[in-house]
Formats: structure tokens, C-alpha cells, sequence
């Protein structure tokens, strides 16, 4: 019997694609690190141990058959390979690039906990579908038979756009409607380069534009183009606008120039990356070239901004925290990326107050060190003031990066019967993914608040089956009233 290509995680260490030295990353806005060659994809993927129970695919949003590809890409069969993976996922190279692995997939892999380090997950699903685009093999969208009825798809985040890809093979008018000039969302304007080059999110966009789907850019959905009359247009009206409020920082001198949002922040970095006019860039407002940056927050937005700020030439960066380096919610690999290309990390601190200087643009931020308390409800250690720990960072750049909150849907869609939660989210029937108005779903962040790509991703794969069998048991219904009218 021929040797096996798997179980080879004791012969064979844990290799992840090499990253670029810390100083060269930090001129440019590439991805810090290439894909695998061939040999060495073919290589980790073989280090799988293929789990009676593969935990791997448990605890993956969207249960991925990753032991299965796994195996695949072992034996040089990469087509198949592709066409496994992308069974499960609309975007199997994005979140080969942006999840985290380390809490997901690879965090469960059983090869880890037994010490041998977990098998690249990540890094092969990105080398498997890099290769397919290469190579030709992934196929154009497909619309299935047309069916006469259209979606309205608020948002062109990843669960806006999975649900349309779905929605469209399924054979109805897609119209997608988006408050920016491109397509994408956060894949595209929130996340930087480094982590997810732009054209990797605008391929997938190009494709499903040409398999029919409408796009509508600059869409004032709410203003413009009152809510109420997309509702007319279409058969169904998916909502997926994501959660882009910012969460505010209730301290003196919060309002002082130069303290910023972190969506305003990397939006306009982003445009940059695209060659865009951004005229609040220019002007140095939320450029941190030669600026001494602190960024307020402990996710993986703020990390995303401590590492934009690094590239933009920033004199200094300091990453304040109110939790300790083990509770904080961001991946630890992209910690671990900051603190390669030169980032601080204050622990356990607080803003207190921002200084400004005289003409009212902030110079300092007045600190106070915190001491874990308690577990909250969500299990983490609850911070508490420590009053014997006071200091001061100079910082004339502040980025502002809590986290987001759900804007006033009802409100901004003049629709007040639109229910919502405590926390502003929508609310849904959780078998059906309907709202509180007929024919209008929810999916992604708008429903779970701030969250994963990877969740958006698998909520809108589950909007397009909820909506799909709602819209055929509506044209079932609309058929047999006009045969009892015409009888």
C-alpha cells in the first residue's frame, strides 16, 4: 500500500509562509507575507490528522470541510481541492487572509493541543484559491432560471454580497444598493492592504457583477431613496448595512482636533490605497506622517490602525489599553505584527482626559492604569481604576478605535416599526431571518453586532435560503389567486 501524504505532524514542523522583515513591511501596504509554493502548501497540508471529529470544522462559522481539502491539496489534487472549499464559502481567499485562525480553526486544530503545532489552515485556503484564480478555474456566477422577482440587498458588506451571490444563482434579479462609490464595505475600505490587498475584494465584486447582480453605489438608502420605496420595488429587501457607529469616549477634551475615529482613519487611508482624492488625508488631518499617534482600543480595528499608522511614518505609536495583553479581543498574531514593526503597548490603561494646546488641537492624553476586577458577564476580568497609576502620553494623533454600534435604522429608514434590540441591532425570528416587516430580512452585524467576516459571510448564506423558500411560497401564493380569479 502506497504511503500516505497525512499524518506527517511529528516528522514534519509547523511552517507558516515566511514574512517580509519588519522594516521593509512597514514602507508599503503589501501583505506582509507571500503564499506557499506548491511544494510547500502540499507540505503543511499533509501535517493534517484527519480527525474522526474535525474540530477544525466545528468551530469554523461557516464548518468548512477543511480536513477533506486538506487531504486534497496533500495529494497535488488542488482543482478539487477548490471546488471543496469553495462549496462551503463565497470567499475562501479573504478569509484565508483576515480570519482569525488562531481562535477558529487553527486554535482547535487537535494536532495543536498535542503540542506539534496546529496544521496552516489559513495559508493553505489562500495558496488553494490564489492558485484557482491563476489558474482559471474559478467559474463565472451563473444565474439560474429567471424567476420574475427581485431582491433589494442593503449593503455591500461580505453578507450583503454573499447573499446576493446566492440569491442570484437561485435565478432572481439581484439589486444591491450601498452607501460608498465601491462595492465591498469593510473587506474594502475598513480593512488596510497589508492584510487584504484591494484587488483580491474587487475581482470577487467584478465577477458578480457580470453574473447580472446590480450594483448601486451612493445609494442615500433612508435619505434619497426613502426605505419605503425600495420595499415597492422589490419582492424582498434584505438589510445587511453592518454596524459603523462608533462607540464614543466619555472624557474632558474628547473633542480636540486631532482626535479621530478609526473607521474615518483607515476609510481614508484606504481611498489613498486607491488613488483617491481625500482631501481630510491631505490636509494632515488623518494622515499620521511624523505624528506621535495613540489609538485607544484593544480589537482588531485598533490593531489594523497602530499598523496603518506605522506605514503612514508616524514619529511614535502606542497602543493604550484598558485590559491585559491575555484578555484583550484582537488576535494575538496581529499583536504580535505591531509590536515587529515598532508599536508600544501600554496595558492596562485608560484615557482619563485629553490636554490640547493653544490652538485647541490635542497635545496629551492623561492616563490612568487599571487593575483587573472581577469576571463580567462575558467571563473576561472586569477593569477597575487604579487610582496610584497616573501618566501622561504626548500624542497630537488619537485614534479613537471601541468598537461599533448599530445606527438608528428605524429612524434613518422612517420606518419606526422596524424592531429593534436593546442595543440597537435588528430583531429577527431566528428560524425565518424576517424582521418585524413582511418580506424584509436581516443578516450579518446589523443582526449580531460587531463580529467576524467569516459570521457575515455564513449569515448570508443562511438569508439567501431563508428569503429563497419565503419568495417561492409568494409566487406559489400569487399563482393560485390569479387561477381562483380567472375560474
Amino acid at each position: 500500500m502506497a504511503d500516505t501524504p497525512m499524518l506527517k505532524f511529528v516528522e514534519r514542523d509547523q511552517a507558516y509562509p515566511a514574512k517580509r522583515a519588519a522594516p521593509l513591511r512597514a514602507e508599503d501596504f503589501r501583505e506582509i507575507a507571500d503564499r506557499y509554493a506548491a511544494p510547500d502548501a502540499e507540505a503543511q497540508a499533509g501535517r493534517c490528522s484527519q480527525c474522526g471529529v474535525p474540530y477544525c470544522s466545528v468551530h469554523c462559522p461557516l464548518h468548512n470541510h477543511i480536513p477533506d481539502w486538506l487531504r486534497l491539496t496533500a495529494e497535488g489534487r488542488l482543482r478539487e481541492a477548490y471546488e471543496l472549499s469553495n462549496a462551503t464559502s463565497t470567499m475562501p481567499e479573504i478569509c484565508g487572509r483576515i480570519c482569525p485562525q488562531d481562535r477558529l480553526c487553527e486554535g482547535n486544530c487537535v494536532i495543536e493541543f498535542s503540542g506539534h503545532g496546529a496544521v496552516t489552515i489559513g495559508s493553505v485556503e489562500k495558496f488553494i484559491t490564489d492558485t484557482a484564480w491563476e489558474q482559471g478555474w474559478v467559474e463565472p456566477l451563473v444565474p439560474g432560471p429567471a424567476r420574475g422577482q427581485s431582491v433589494g440587498v442593503i449593503g455591500a458588506g461580505p453578507a450583503g454580497l454573499s447573499a446576493a451571490e446566492y440569491l442570484r444563482g437561485l435565478g432572481y434579479d439581484v439589486h444591491v444598493y450601498d452607501r460608498h462609490d465601491r462595492a465591498g464595505g469593510l473587506l474594502t475600505y475598513g480593512i488596510p492592504g497589508f492584510k487584504l490587498e484591494k484587488p483580491m475584494v474587487m475581482r470577487r465584486i467584478d465577477r458578480l457583477a457580470e453574473g447580472g447582480i446590480m450594483f448601486h453605489q451612493g445609494a442615500d438608502v433612508g435619505g434619497a431613496l426613502p426605505f419605503a420605496e425600495l420595499r415597492a420595488r422589490h419582492d424582498a429587501v434584505l438589510i445587511a448595512t453592518g454596524v459603523y457607529r462608533p462607540r464614543a469616549i466619555k472624557a474632558p477634551g474628547v473633542g480636540s482636533d486631532g482626535i479621530v475615529d478609526a473607521l474615518d482613519y483607515l476609510i481614508a487611508s484606504n481611498r489613498k490605497g486607491f488613488g483617491d482624492a481625500v482631501p481630510a488625508f491631505d490636509s494632515g488631518a488623518l494622515d499620521a506622517k511624523g505624528r506621535h499617534v495613540v489609538v485607544i482600543g484593544g480589537g482588531d480595528t485598533a490593531m489594523d490602525c497602530v499598523r496603518t499608522a506605522v506605514r503612514q511614518g508616524a514619529a511614535s505609536v502606542k497602543c493604550l489599553y484598558r485590559r491585559d495583553r491575555a484578555n484583550m479581543p484582537g488576535s494575538q498574531r496581529e499583536v504580535a505584527n505591531a509590536e515587529e514593526e515598532g508599536v508600544e503597548f501600554v496595558w492596562l490603561s485608560a484615557p482619563e482626559a485629553f490636554e490640547a494646546d493653544g490652538n485647541g488641537r490635542v497635545a496629551a492624553v492623561r492616563a490612568t492604569g487599571m487593575r483587573l476586577g472581577a469576571p463580567d458577564a462575558s467571563g473576561r476580568r472586569a477593569p477597575e481604576p487604579d487610582p496610584d497609576a497616573q501618566f501622561r502620553l504626548e500624542a497630537d494623533l488619537v485614534i479613537k478605535a471601541l468598537g461599533f454600534e448599530a445606527e438608528d435604522l428605524p429612524r434613518l429608514f422612517a420606518t419606526p416599526e422596524l424592531g429593534v434590540t436593546r442595543w440597537g441591532t435588528i430583531r429577527i425570528d431566528h428560524k425565518t431571518m424576517m424582521t418585524s416587516l413582511d418580506g424584509v430580512f436581516a443578516a450579518g452585524d446589523i443582526v449580531r453586532g460587531a463580529s467576524l467576516v467569516v459570521w457575515a459571510i455564513r449569515d448570508g448564506r443562511d438569508v439567501a435560503d431563508r428569503m429563497h423558500a419565503w419568495l417561492k411560497a409568494k409566487a406559489k401564493a400569487g399563482t393560485e389567486l390569479k387561477e381562483k380569479v380567472a375560474a
